[in-house]
């Protein structure tokens, strides 16, 4: 394991150059402390849990100290906003320090976000809040211990710096990692700007770091674009499954490689609604719950159109015409799990469909329901459900349907319990929780973040002792109004 000040760069995206990204500085926040730190994102870099002691932690993560290989850039890229052509977007509050090789040999860019000022601010100031940075924090860990595809988050950075939203809030800055800042955005960037050296180097750059399996393809720009239709499909079927709202699908908040990525005004459903805006600014429902699916093709169709140059229109075509049917694959095979399924069988689908169907407008919690299912054998789990839905003879009709189908696999309800809590977790990321925490570390309190992310960090765990946090949601919990505000 490294020291904090050991760590080894290798800078590939910065030696793209000027026209990807430019140098700027940190500005750093007045009187840093660490709020609170992933153990398991510092093991990516090979540092142990240890450096969270260390207040040089808080130094790096704050913008007073840089490490010695790091080459802080703000990158530039564009994209859809709300379905609308921003042709300049860029790093506007956060800064690509460099990227990490670890000792397995991966490479982890390393992001300070809430970093101040770049070219690419605009009207904003360049920072991030502590409520902001606390839920990326959160969101970005919890949905890596369900298994969702996501940047990650090393630590947060308070301070006593002031800063206006819609009310006066202190500064944090969020260390976050992934493999690839690059999104949807950065081709699209390149492709209206008619940079078409630099969209090349761009697409070369991505081959080559980030899928190199596809140089081995006699089309290797059409192979790309492949493989990130087939990780976007894998990505959305996660998200629906598991009732995520991502909330601001812009084209510059989908990345290259399928991951979730620039959590804002995310959510977990509470009581099931298909049509859930999590976005208090989205009037439009553009980004509800039903629309992310359609929305992340639309966004591959943008991200197909900036890749013309290289692969021709029908092929692009084609390979957008998997998404769906990838997706459908993908969904029902986790729904099937989530219902304790061990495999396939003709009316599976429909059998979710008519579920998801009775959920709505029955104020059905979405995640106790799938755990709760489990808990006992089919008859008795069926016969407590009942009491939370509308359509009582619906609900009767599809158990018995479902408990045909348990039946038809066999097995025991001891088994059929532990491979249900293996996918069903007990705990998941309210935005009520969030709330609470993040009232009580702007009092100066980081024991109840710290605790809900250790909590969170093992979802599917039994955890005596921390009950509370798998309770259902406060009626007032369920009616939170967050924004693109942070």
């Amino acid at each position: 394991m490294k020291n904090l000040d050991e760590l080894h760069f290798d800078n590939r995206y910065a030696r793209l150059g000027n026209a990807f990204s430019v140098a700027v500085a940190p500005d750093p926040i007045d009187e840093p402390r660490l709020v609170v730190a992933s153990e398991a994102a510092l093991a990516l870099l090979d540092l142990e849990p240890a450096v969270q002691d260390d207040p040089l932690l808080a130094q790096l993560g704050s913008g007073h100290r840089l490490w010695a290989g790091a080459e802080p850039r703000a990158m530039v890229y564009s994209g859809h906003q709300f379905g609308v052509y921003n042709p300049r977007l860029g790093d506007g509050r956060g800064l690509l320090l460099g990227e990490v090789i670890n000792a397995a040999g991966e490479y982890w860019d390393l992001h300070l976000k809430g970093a101040g000022l770049t070219p690419y601010s605009r009207m904003g100031d360049g920072r991030a809040v502590l409520r902001s940075t606390i839920r990326e924090f959160l969101a970005s860990e919890h949905l890596h211990a369900l298994g969702i595809p996501t940047s990650r988050a090393l630590c947060v950075t308070g301070s006593t710096t002031p800063v206006w939203r819609e009310r006066q809030e202190s500064a944090a800055m969020l260390l976050r990692l992934a493999p690839s800042h690059v999104r949807f955005g950065h081709f699209e960037y390149f492709y209206y700007s008619d940079q078409r050296e630099q969209l090349r180097i761009l697409a070369e750059h991505v081959l080559r770091c980030h899928f190199p399996a596809c140089l081995e393809q006699p089309a290797p720009h059409a192979a790309l674009f492949r493989e990130v239709v087939e990780r976007t499909a894998e990505l959305l079927a996660y998200w629906q499954a598991y009732g995520f709202c991502h909330g601001v699908m812009n084209t510059d908040n989908m990345s290259i490689l399928g991951i979730t990525f620039d959590y804002g005004p995310y959510a977990f459903l509470d009581d099931f609604d298909a049509n859930h805006v999590c976005n208090h600014s989205d009037d439009s429902g553009r980004y509800s719950f039903s629309n992310q699916v359609p929305i992340a093709h639309w966004n591959l169709a943008a991200l197909a159109q900036a890749l013309t140059p290289f692969v021709g229109v029908d092929e692009l075509r084609a390979s957008l015409g998997l998404f769906l049917p990838l997706f459908q694959a993908h969904y029902l095979d986790l729904m099937r799990r989530r219902l304790g399924l061990a495999s396939a069988a003709e009316g599976d689908q429909e059998l979710v469909q008519r579920l998801l169907q009775l959920m709505q407008g029955s104020a059905v919690d979405y995640s106790r329901f799938f755990r709760q299912l489990g808990e006992e054998a089919p008859e008795q789990a069926l016969r407590i459900l009942r009491e939370d839905f509308v359509d009582l003879a619906g609900f009767d009709a599809w158990g018995a349907a479902y408990r045909a189908r348990v039946d038809s696999e066999g097995g025991s309800q001891a088994e059929r319990r532990t491979r249900m809590h293996a996918v069903n977790p007990k705990y998941v990321l309210r935005n009520y929780l969030a709330q609470q925490v993040i009232e009580a570390a702007e009092q100066g309190d980081y024991a109840p973040v710290r605790e809900l992310h250790a909590v969170l960090s093992q979802p599917y765990a039994e955890q005596p002792g921390m009950e509370r946090y798998a309770e259902r949601p406060p009626e007032w919990g369920k009616h939170l109004e967050i924004s693109c505000s942070s």
